[in-house]
């Protein structure tokens, strides 16, 4: 188990390496390029497969106990580690990469991205999976910064090379955003590591920020709530967010959304709530309340977007309402309470696959029309999906009544449980003020359900096809292949959240407790 969770973390760099390699003669098939975007395929399936096996190893009757651990000196001079181990809230994460990042490649080897190098583009993506899976696996802090940045390049490549319209501006912006934030989080991680005397998160963790003085406690939080706000995106901090997700590839959007969100809010419970929790506990009334402004403010600008000759464009559109559904994980990580932090668990999880399942839809539907204008694809009659593609109106239909948080799919859980934590906040928070925060709340998820489903009127439905118009191609194999896991796991999730639950609940109540349970 040791040796599998590190190969899972190394795997993917040995494959960016070999995709820039030249391929052997017997495995270049019909031209190079198909070759490595197979290679991509193979790589991100065997890391998908050992993640699985991970899982299936994993001691589910002790999801609070790090499992699969190594811990090696590395720099002795700083007792800088390489510590890797899982539990039941790094877990689901591990599997939600593992699983993206295997669908984008297989995405990417059937509907390769208009652009140069295909060599370069599955190494970029393989050296993404890498930091993304080593940030949900590395158990010190010096560890967590460095892969926390690792995926800022390849995205950034990604996003300026393959991207659309803008795609240049998108990415440096995306790229000064999380840099900046990421200064400021290293000056608290730095902080936390001096005046504590270690960087392992375990022994931190353990601790419960007994070693740490409240005025530590307080500027610790602030540093690296700023880096981890960035990245999750919170509002106001959030503006990168729609830039890059409009201009990035298809795949880029999928892994942005359904991966790299989801390292922010992961930060926040791994480190900050177990090692610093009485700073976090004087910041939390105001994390609340910046959730709850970015839940409303995403499904306000949702709203008008989606309204009739906004010329919104449905990428855009998607990508404010992460900032309204991530809202929702950041006022259940803030309430500090075993069903809040949960909920944020369960919605991390739940964003992934139904946020990524949007961006695949949508891809599709600006490959066959040509634009993701709201307007353009509406037109006089409406594009409408149910009568010239029904499968993949059908499934546009369900993502967005999945987004929404339908009763019976995954997006449900999440939020309701993050308002019941909020409801009934940890000792020493404000009641008053949380019962106004989760009102708030609770009327952002009407605002969702307006703009989601003034969406699927729009695109979906319409008049006839009319006379001589060339029709679209509906849900192709390798499309259907693509999206039906996410299909299955939103479902599933959602009829049965004890598969989570039962994972991460353990561990929430031990980590809330300082490694006492």
């Amino acid at each position: 188990m040791q040796f599998l969770l590190a190969s899972i973390v190394a795997g993917p760099l040995l494959g960016a390496a070999a995709a820039l390699l030249p391929a052997p003669p017997g495995l270049k098939g019909k031209s190079p390029d198909q070759a490595v975007l197979r290679h991509g395929v193979t790589v991100t399936g065997a890391i998908l497969l050992a993640t699985l096996v991970l899982a299936a190893g994993f001691d589910h009757d002790h999801p609070s106990r790090m499992q699969a651990t190594t811990d090696i000196s590395w720099i002795r001079a700083l007792d800088v580690r390489i510590h890797l181990g899982v539990d039941g809230i790094s877990l689901p994460l591990l599997v939600l990469t593992a699983l993206l990042c295997f669908l984008c490649a297989l995405h990417s080897y059937f509907k390769p991205p208009a652009g140069p190098a295909p060599k370069a583009f599955v190494a970029l993506l393989l050296v993404l999976e890498s930091g993304t899976l080593a940030t949900f696996a590395v158990l010190d802090l010096v560890l967590f910064f460095l892969a926390f940045e690792t995926v800022l390049i390849p995205m950034y490549f990604l996003i300026a090379r393959w991207g659309g319209e803008g795609r240049r501006a998108a990415a440096t912006k995306f790229v000064l955003y999380t840099l900046l934030g990421s200064v400021v989080m290293l000056l608290g991680l730095l902080l936390i590591g001096v005046k504590s005397g270690t960087f392992d998160m375990v022994a931190l963790a353990t601790d419960n920020g007994r070693g740490l003085t409240a005025s530590v406690q307080v500027i610790a939080v602030l540093a690296i709530g700023i880096g981890l706000a960035v990245k999750t995106p919170m509002w106001p901090l959030h503006s990168w967010l729609p830039d890059a997700h409009t201009a990035a590839p298809t795949v880029g959007s999928v892994l942005l959304a359904g991966v790299l969100l989801k390292m922010g809010t992961y930060g926040f419970v791994r480190i900050v709530l177990p090692i610093a929790p009485d700073g976090m506990r004087t910041f939390a009334p105001y994390l609340a309340a910046f959730a709850v402004a970015g839940i409303v403010y995403g499904s306000l600008a949702c709203l008008a977007l989606a309204r009739p000759g906004a010329k919104g464009d449905l990428k855009r559109l998607i990508a404010y309402s992460s900032v309204g559904h991530m809202g929702f994980v950041l006022l259940g990580i803030a309430s500090m309470t075993p069903t809040g932090v949960n909920g944020a668990l369960f919605a991390n999880v739940a964003h992934g696959l139904v946020t990524g399942l949007l961006f695949f839809l949508v891809g599709a539907v600006k490959d066959r029309y040509g634009t993701a204008d709201l307007d353009t694809l509406a037109g006089a009659t409406g594009a409408a999906l149910y009568g010239r593609a029904p499968r993949l109106g059908a499934l546009l239909a369900f993502a967005a009544v999945a987004s929404l948080g339908l009763p019976g799919l995954a997006g449900f859980w999440g939020e309701m449980l993050a308002l019941f934590g909020a409801f009934d906040p940890a000792e020493g928070l404000s009641r008053p003020a949380f019962l106004a925060f989760t009102a708030i709340g609770a009327f952002g998820t009407l605002l969702t359900a307006a703009y989601l489903l003034i969406v699927v009127r729009r695109i979906c439905m319409g008049g006839p096809r009319p006379a001589g118009e060339t029709p679209i191609p509906d849900v192709q194999g390798y499309e259907f292949a693509a999206w039906t896991p996410l299909v299955a796991l939103t479902v599933l999730a959602g009829l049965w959240p004890a598969v989570l639950l039962g994972l991460t609940d353990p561990a929430v109540q031990k980590l809330l407790a300082g490694g006492t349970q």
